[in-house]
């Protein structure tokens, strides 16, 4: 290395061009530097290196590897960036984790994976377990990253978001329509009831390994030689699409405003097979209005060379959000939360834990909410309700039902009327929860549970002095035990067991516990933050979804909660009901 480039080294570089000299110095069999390290003007320092491979294990299927593999390493100027490695060929094109044919994505998230501390060796071990689990055919089609588009974010700044739920394209070419819901949101839709922006949703019959193009020439070719000479070994051809999908274009812009962008959507095949990946481009407007000039003159069946267009018009990609249900796992899959999915759910009284609870169980995927709560939200509520200054001289069921709608579009929210909905309506729920402290509301659950219904009944509380604490009657369908029996129950044996953390949960209140907000006539409320309930509302929903999710043998009984900085005592207490204990 001349004394020239060793200068223009950072000190992170350096560093690590160090430990990678040292290695090969212990290892000469197994790692050789086969070019010194250069210098570019983006700060990189490039370097080309071989891995021994001959002795790792071949089984059928997995990658043919020869006796060294040699890598393009680049080593970035700062330690918050891994080195990244490259090779000059194609051979590891089809194998998951490759980029475009030729980079390895050793780091799927770079943030957590990469450990500047474990320097040069760490980071040789990524590219190695990569060789190790190709060459003996070790990826897994439905967890590894096979990319259809090259593995490479295709978005452009200032488009926006697309956003996909409806299963498909069901057709090689169809026309859906995108719904503008606003600036930076569209819905793709299939139905033909909606008057939205005409799009094409062009299926492919190969996937794009190296990506697509940043201009519209380009993709035109792209479509009809996916690899554009670059692989090695030739793909079987693939009849030429370019011409079906510009007709489809054509067709779908004539039928758009003038002055408007034009859209599409390509469904491209992923390479381990599966859902298609969905990519999504709009043509700037000046493109599409020539779009659509040449379609009223010559039809859309007109041919047009890739060669004769502007190779400058460029393609705009859209960021794509594809919430289709065949390949999406939601992020709380395999949690308590997760009984409450497709579920019916009451909620009585929406103040300082109703207003929590209802939000949560709404991201947990409930299929129906109904909140009832006639009181109205004043400014003082918001230190620790789940309200905005928006909502002040609302009633607390009405602010609440549209902050749920505003959360999940196929999420029916109802209000009801007056303290509570209809009897029948309640008990024929998956779950009622009474979160009033009112024990006029207590009385009547009692007289409920006696009734034939299918709704599991959760009664819940927390404590006037400090709102750390929180209590859960769970009624299951079917039990005997009223909630009442189940606040007596827990609280002869909270006394007994010397659960002394929980006694406030059923002493009266004393003076200072709760809070007279103004002089005058001021309804005594509670002292507390919106972080404390917000987090006694969050574990009492976690608590409730896992009595949603014992179908079979449903259990009775009281939980007991404390936040972590609630006096000492245990943070978790289940006392089953009577009926239902094995004591």
């Amino acid at each position: 290395m001349s004394r020239r480039n060793r200068a223009t080294l950072s000190a992170w570089q350096k560093h690590l061009v160090d430990e990678l000299r040292s290695l090969a110095r212990d290892h000469p069999r197994d790692v050789r530097i086969a070019q010194q390290p250069q210098v570019g003007t983006d700060g990189d320092a490039t370097l080309r290196l071989r891995l021994h491979t001959a002795d790792i294990p071949h089984r059928p299927g997995g990658l043919e590897l020869g006796e060294d593999e040699e890598f393009i390493v680049k080593i970035r100027p700062s330690l918050f960036s891994p080195p990244s490695a490259e090779v000059k060929h194609t051979r590891f094109l089809g194998f998951p984790h490759v980029l475009q044919g030729q980079r390895l994505c050793i780091y799927l998230d770079p943030s957590r994976e990469w450990r500047p501390s474990a320097g040069m060796a760490g980071f040789l071990s990524r590219p190695w377990d990569w060789l190790t689990d190709a060459a003996g055919g070790a990826f897994d089609p439905s967890t590894a990253m096979y990319h259809a588009v090259g593995g490479v974010l295709h978005h452009a700044d200032d488009t926006p978001t697309i956003v996909v739920r409806e299963p498909g394209p069901p057709k090689r070419q169809q026309i859906a329509r995108l719904l503008a819901r606003s600036s930076h949101r569209y819905d793709l839709t299939y139905s033909t009831d909606h008057d939205g922006h005409r799009t094409p949703v062009f299926v492919l019959a190969s996937d794009l390994p190296f990506g697509a193009a940043s201009t519209f020439a380009l993709f035109l070719t792209l479509l009809d030689d996916p690899h554009l000479h670059r692989s090695e070994g030739r793909p079987p051809e693939v009849s030429p699409q370019s011409p079906a999908f510009l007709t489809s274009l054509l067709a779908s812009a004539l039928r758009n405003p003038d002055g408007t962008e034009q859209y599409f959507v390509l469904a491209v095949p992923h390479p381990a097979g599966g859902p298609h990946h969905l990519l999504g481009g709009r043509l700037p407007a000046t493109t599409a209005d020539a779009l659509r000039r040449l379609t009223k003159k010559h039809g859309t069946a007109v041919t047009l060379d890739p060669a004769i267009i502007n190779a400058d018009i460029p393609i705009e990609w859209c960021n794509m959000s594809d919430e289709r249900q065949e390949i999406t796992t939601r992020r709380d899959d395999n949690r308590p939360v997760n009984g409450f999915q497709g579920r019916t759910v009451h909620i009585w009284g929406c103040g300082g834990l109703g207003s929590w609870l209802a939000e949560f169980i709404a991201r947990a995927g409930a299929s129906t909410i109904t909140v009832c709560d006639p009181g109205t939200i004043t400014g003082g509520l918001l230190v620790r309700q789940n309200y905005t200054e928006a909502d002040i001289g609302q009633t607390k069921a009405d602010a609440l039902a549209t902050r749920l709608r505003a959360i999940r579009d196929d999420l029916t929210v109802t209000v009801a009327e007056g303290g509570v909905p209809d009897p029948a309506v309640s008990l024929s729920a998956d779950l009622i929860i009474d979160a009033t402290v009112s024990h006029s509301i207590t009385t009547y659950l009692d007289i409920l549970v006696g009734e034939d219904r299918t709704a599991l009944i959760a009664q819940v509380a927390t404590d006037a002095r400090t709102g750390t604490l929180g209590i859960a009657n769970i009624c299951a369908p079917g039990a005997p035990c009223t909630p009442s029996e189940l606040d007596d129950q827990a609280g002869r044996s909270v006394v007994a067991d010397g659960l002394e953390l929980y006694h406030p949960l059923w002493e009266e209140a004393a003076e200072g516990d709760e809070l007279i907000p103004t002089r005058g006539c001021s309804v005594p409320t509670f002292h507390g933050s919106a972080a404390d309930l917000a987090a006694v509302a969050a574990t009492l929903v976690n608590m409730i979804g896992l009595h949603l999710q014992q179908t079979e043998t449903p259990v009775s009984g009281t939980h007991l909660i404390a936040l972590p900085h609630a006096p000492a005592g245990p943070r978790h207490h289940f006392r089953p009901a009577a009926s239902d204990s094995r004591e």
